[in-house]
């Protein structure tokens, strides 16, 4: 009850005992009962995975195991090896019917911890994924554990989701206590609750789905055999690789359902299962210093969870972001990541509530607990539970920040207040106004300035995303904390020399005012002034644009393709990018995000202010359509002119948008 809470304790003996189909029909679980008809795995004979499964009769359940993985083929050649070990069914004589498979057979019972060390050591693909015969795969479970070693570089083991076969979680990760006591979390929770679809560092993962790379595993010398026949070993695994300074994550976008207690019972005092507790002492033993350093016994769940973890962080902006739709959920998921990499456990809220499971899953894999309907109604609901365990807090944007800041002051009273401008947003305004000539637009320009320099009085530090921002914000509030927290670019490089590129680009959409301004510009005065000195450049626009503007914007040469999953195929071929905006504020995305490709940019002096480029050198400035025109023809025809800011392009992303950058301010703030 002490891991728990009486509350926790209560819930848990609710879920155990519920009543609930014996089955989750979502999850497509293959029947036992059929009829054996020999089939094919699709396997290969160079594979990168390696799949081992012991097995000790219960063919039912291996054959149903193998029928799942050819309904859930991963997309990455792969071979499955089966160690019989000494069966007392029909399981070799099944088993040997089934094309494609490895079917190694032990004289000798060896027991789980044996037959998984035999089955490494005739396996030939550069991974291991050691599996249950009394699981089943879903869809991604194989890619799933070789994307997180993809993006993890420390990623030592790599385990999946655990869950029953009536749809209820049964293991996200293990913990693992001073006494060499674990605990498996999760057991009995609704699988899909935001707690379990990040990845995370975890202790150990169980043996029943567990990837680690074949040298490794060698390296530390396979499953101990002091464990045989089984239990402790998968945890003893995950020690020894820890040991070796790598990690071991749980990775939610692999699922595996298992039918835990078929292989080895559930009694501690019979069979299989008694071997768990003469195991812990074997264990405790062996990783006494490593143990020292564990959650004491009697530790809360949540407090066990973040034991190595700087503390828990919660940002709030407006709506969950989507990296393809536009520069600022491009800049949010890389501060996400990097809050992650610097030790944080990181939970996001967008204030609209929505969440699609693809962005669940991608910023998941960024380590994001991501707060949404419906297990998440709003945020102060969620604050009144959980305020308490916040060390630090981000309100992205003045209308998210104007909503709850008093409110996380209160509920939330360890926290250290951050307010991201993102760009401020009376400055766009005031500058929309003078554009337009609009007084009600100044107006709200100048009610904007009184309410955002309210927010920055009363929050701890506020970060913006240019030094122009900066220099404003310390002439109106010389008092307050401003930090410079920039977009976040990887250089990609210059992938195409300039022979051979043509047309224009320009990046972003209509959900941004000053984008909305700067393609009608483009459409009605810059290409019709392009056109008449090279009659055949194309403007290519990327960003979503609505249907009704689409007639509005049709002009020769003008092409629109909405948003893309991918720039890079975009600005490998172009000669330039466009960013013609007249009014605005912050540092933009569509510049960052061209040079870091390598491709110069033609801008007005208002879209590259604040992002420390030379106009001539780095960038070149144009203020009207005809020199913009200018502009596109001198670059056109000057290769060392394109080469030099292509060049300095990209060295202005490097020292000035690196992830880098942007890593030493939140520590330097965090701190």
């Amino acid at each position: 009850m002490v891991l728990r809470g009486w509350r926790g304790t209560f819930a848990r003996v609710r879920q155990e005992f519920e009543r609930r189909p014996t089955l989750d029909d979502s999850l497509h679980i293959e029947p036992l009962e059929v009829p054996f008809e020999p089939f094919a795995l699709p396997t290969s004979e160079q594979p990168l995975v390696s799949v081992i499964i012991p097995v000790h009769g219960k063919v039912a359940y291996t054959l149903a195991c193998l029928r799942s993985i050819v309904r859930h083929t991963p997309n990455v050649p792969f071979e499955v090896i089966v160690v019989d070990d000494a069966s007392p069914d029909d399981t070799a004589e099944r088993l040997g019917q089934i094309s494609g498979l490895r079917l190694l057979r032990n004289e000798h019972n060896l027991g789980f911890v044996g037959s998984c060390n035999a089955g490494a050591n005739a396996a030939r693909g550069e991974s291991l994924l050691f599996l249950n015969n009394d699981t089943q795969v879903t869809h991604n479970w194989l890619d799933g554990l070789l994307g997180c070693f993809g993006d993890r570089d420390d990623c030592g083991i790599a385990g999946g989701r655990l869950v029953y076969p009536d749809g209820r979680l049964q293991e996200a990760g293990g913990l693992v206590f001073a006494d060499g006591s674990c605990w498996n979390v999760g057991r009995f929770e609704q699988r899909d609750a935001p707690a379990w679809r990040s990845r995370r560092e975890v202790n150990y993962v169980s043996g029943a789905s567990l990837m680690i790379r074949r040298a490794v595993f060698e390296h530390v010398g396979g499953f101990d055999i002091r464990y045989a026949p089984a239990y402790y070993e998968d945890t003893d695994l995950a020690f020894a690789v820890r040991e070796l300074g790598l990690k071991v994550y749980y990775e939610p976008s692999s699922t595996v359902i298992h039918c835990e207690g078929i292989s080895a019972g559930t009694d501690l005092h019979a069979g299989m299962k008694r071997h768990q507790v003469t195991n812990q002492a074997t264990f405790s033993a062996k990783w006494e210093k490593a143990l020292s350093i564990q959650p004491p016994v009697g530790t809360s769940v949540m407090h066990a969870l973040n034991w190595r973890r700087r503390g828990r962080i919660l940002v709030v902006d407006s709506m969950t972001p989507e990296p393809t739709r536009d520069s600022g959920s491009l800049r949010l998921s890389a501060i996400l990541r990097l809050l992650d990499e610097q030790g944080w456990a990181v939970s996001f809220l967008p204030d609209d509530g929505r969440a699609t499971d693809e962005e669940i899953r991608t910023l998941g894999a960024l380590g994001v607990e991501v707060l949404c309907r419906p297990w998440v109604s709003d945020l102060p609901h969620w604050l009144r539970a959980h305020g308490h365990e916040l060390r630090a807090v981000m309100l992205c944007r003045h209308t998210v920040a104007g909503q709850y800041m008093s409110l996380v002051r209160k509920l939330a009273p360890k926290a250290r207040l951050l307010f991201d401008t993102v760009d401020l947003h009376f400055l766009r305004e005031r500058r929309a106004a003078e554009l337009s000539g609009s007084a009600t637009m100044a107006r709200q320009a100048q009610a904007s300035r009184k309410s955002e320099l309210a927010l920055i009085e009363q929050c701890d530090v506020t970060f913006v995303v240019s030094p122009h921002e900066q220099a404003l914000l310390a002439a109106e509030l010389p008092h307050a904390k401003v930090e410079l927290l920039s977009n976040i670019h990887e250089v990609h490089g210059c992938l195409r020399p300039f022979q051979g590129r043509k047309d224009l680009v320009f990046i972003g959409g209509f959900g941004h005012p000053p984008n909305v301004d700067a393609i009608r510009w483009i459409a009605s005065d810059i290409l019709p002034a392009l056109r008449t000195r090279l009659p055949d450049i194309t403007v290519h626009v990327i960003g979503d644009i609505p249907d009704m503007a689409r007639s509005e914007l049709s002009t020769p040469g003008l092409e629109l393709h909405g948003r893309v999953p991918d720039l890079a195929p975009w600005l490998a071929g172009a000669l330039a990018s466009l960013a013609p905006l007249r009014f605005g504020a912050g540092v933009k995305g569509k510049i960052n995000m061209a040079m870091s490709h390598g491709v110069p940019v033609i801008a007005t002096a208002t879209a590259v202010e604040g992002m420390q480029l030379r106009p001539g050198i780095d960038v070149l400035v144009a203020e009207n359509a005809v020199s913009f025109a200018d502009a596109v023809v001198r670059l056109s025809s000057d290769e060392a002119l394109w080469s030099t800011m292509s060049r300095y392009g990209l060295d202005n992303v490097d020292r000035h948008f690196s992830p880098q950058a942007a890593s030493a301010t939140l520590r330097r703030v965090l701190d």
